[in-house]
């Protein structure tokens, strides 16, 4: 009789960029490996957290929780962790597995522990891999043993010794012949809406806050011959979007360019997202990606040429600016990603990285706090470079030299700010446009959007939307923006900031849902998608106020 092996992890929510698909890889190596295959039968087993907060809240509804108010910081909460791990643990338990392996993350690590421990003492054998149990697997004494690495090539000699009891080499990770797990069906690409596409393992940077930042520095790319097959595959289900993993994808051109031929030819109505390094940027690759529904995600981190140095991150503000320019040209849409709490980052200097990304008009500005993972070299080198931060997961920094608690606290304001009203509020067609206008600096005005939506009591209600409403941020937008015009005296310009928003906003919803809808102008829609609204004092000046009844 074979054994019973569950594979799982604990995803953040369920979504094209919430897959298990590192738990799924290392299954379908199991599945397909001479030394297991006829030892045991494999299942996978997923779970996200936003299902178990859901759940969460209606428990603490039903039992009338004076303490409602936290819900959305359930996920932080320690009652919560066990929440979720008995539920986790029951759902296994009942599976009657006799070997269960985790796929260990930051963001789940506590819980499955407890996960571990639980089935531990119903006699289930468990083991644990994934980047967290890589950086230091020491830490991890829940589980009856750790795996580092690339998961396909030792789990399956794991788990033929504990069936066996006879020990045996873990082989070499053979790319050209690893299986997939959307090929041999571990994983259905259905049941996601889309697609996570690891292309290639490795990075050639050194980027010192990225688990990359050690071991060899190489890159291992899945044969083409695979990555043909996966592509018919997800023309073959009609996948509506596919996120590419490969942290450095255009820094190998002439097999990047060649992708993109393939993708043109075999998906051309999927959407790709593709993470890029701006300085491999040029115009014949994004003439490329100008064939492609696509959108890029470009870190640039930080502005501050010499705090990227700190970080192993060589950056050339001159040359980032004019790749972009290729990109802006191009037509290609991309966002930027900003991070705060560097080594030698001051407050100011934040600010002006958020400034400068905003001056290049990304689609989203995703803004992090600094996390110092065990297994990089920062968690390495943090004494040395001043950094305090978070023993436990996610690790993010408390303080540093240059950059104290309070501008941690004012910094994570700002990037909600951003966050609801850039990204979430799709102002990107308008936003440098409001920001000359009232001659603010975008860093200042998303903080001032902070705390207009705290003083109003919206924080609380945006949180806890699972999805922000757009139109509801929209009316917000246009509120705050008033509010700002009657502080500069400049209410004589409100109709046309005002139009702007419900302008873009319409046709960005006409765009993302197929849906119509109609609005009303102060002014002609045609001046309003021209460079007369570059400027709104001239476009006051020079364009007619007209009632205009505007159908998307």
């Amino acid at each position: 009789m074979k054994s019973k092996i569950i594979f799982t992890t604990l995803l953040i929510e369920k979504s094209p960029q919430a897959i298990p698909l590192g738990a799924a890889c290392v299954a379908s190596a199991v599945k397909n490996s001479s030394l297991t295959k006829d030892l045991c039968d494999v299942e996978l087993l997923a779970f996200n957290i936003e299902d178990f907060e859901n759940l969460w809240k209606q428990k603490l509804e039903k039992i009338d929780c004076q303490n409602q108010n936290d819900f959305s910081d359930a996920s932080n909460d320690e009652s919560f962790d066990y929440f979720c791990a008995d539920l986790i643990s029951e759902k296994l338990l009942a599976e009657k597995p006799e070997i269960v392996g985790f796929s260990v993350f930051v963001w789940n690590s506590r819980i499955l522990q407890i996960v571990s421990r639980n089935l531990r003492n119903h006699g289930v054998f468990t083991f644990a891999g994934g980047p967290e149990i890589t950086s230091h697997p020491q830490v991890f004494d829940a589980f009856d043993k750790t795996v580092c690495g690339e998961g396909e090539a030792k789990v399956p000699a794991v788990i033929y010794e504990k069936i066996t009891g006879q020990k045996t080499e873990a082989c070499r990770i053979d790319y050209d012949n690893l299986s997939s797990c959307y090929l041999d069906g571990t994983l259905n690409v259905c049941d996601y809406e889309g697609a996570l596409w690891e292309l290639a393992r490795g990075c050639p940077f050194k980027c010192s806050y990225c688990y990359e930042s050690k071991g060899e520095k190489s890159v291992r790319k899945f044969p083409m011959e695979r990555i043909e097959k996966e592509l018919d595959l997800f023309a073959q289900k009609k996948v509506p979007q596919v996120f590419v993993l490969d942290p450095t994808y255009n820094a190998d051109k002439s097999r990047a360019i060649q992708l993109l031929k393939m993708i043109a030819k075999k998906t051309p109505n999927t959407f790709y997202y593709f993470e890029a390094r701006a300085e491999f940027i040029d115009r014949e690759l994004a003439s490329y990606f100008a064939k492609i529904p696509c959108a890029l995600q470009i870190g640039l981190q930080t502005a501050d040429e010499n705090v990227a140095r700190l970080v192993n991150r060589p950056f050339n503000l001159k040359n980032f600016t004019k790749k972009i320019g290729v990109l802006n040209e191009t037509g290609i849409v991309f966002g930027l990603d900003v991070i705060y709490g560097l080594p030698g980052d001051t407050f100011a200097s934040f600010k002006n990285s958020v400034n400068y990304a905003v001056s290049l008009y990304p689609n989203n500005l995703e803004i992090f706090c600094l996390s110092v993972l065990p297994g990089t070299t920062l968690f390495d080198e943090a004494e040395k470079l001043h950094l305090t931060f978070e023993t436990e997961p996610p690790y993010h920094v408390l303080h540093t030299d240059r950059f104290s608690a309070a501008d941690l606290q004012n910094a994570r304001k700002i990037a909600e700010g951003c966050n609801i009203f850039y990204n979430e509020g799709r102002s990107v067609p308008w936003f440098n446009t409001i920001c000359h206008t009232l001659k603010i600096k975008p860093a200042i005005f998303f903080e001032k959007f902070y705390n207009f939506l705290n003083l109003s009591g919206k924080t609380y209600e945006l949180n806890c939307k699972n999805h922000y409403n757009h139109k509801y941020i929209e009316e917000l937008q246009k509120k705050f923006v008033k509010e700002q015009f009657a502080q500069k005296n400049i209410l004589r310009l409100y109709n046309v900031a005002q139009d702007l928003i419900s302008y873009h906003g319409a046709v960005s919803r006409k765009t993302d849902t197929g849906k119509s809808e109609t609005i009303f102008l102060h002014y002609p829609p045609e001046f309003l998608d021209s460079e007369y609204a570059f400027d709104l004092d001239f476009f006051v000046r020079n364009v007619k106020p007209k009632s205009v009844q505007f159908k998307t």
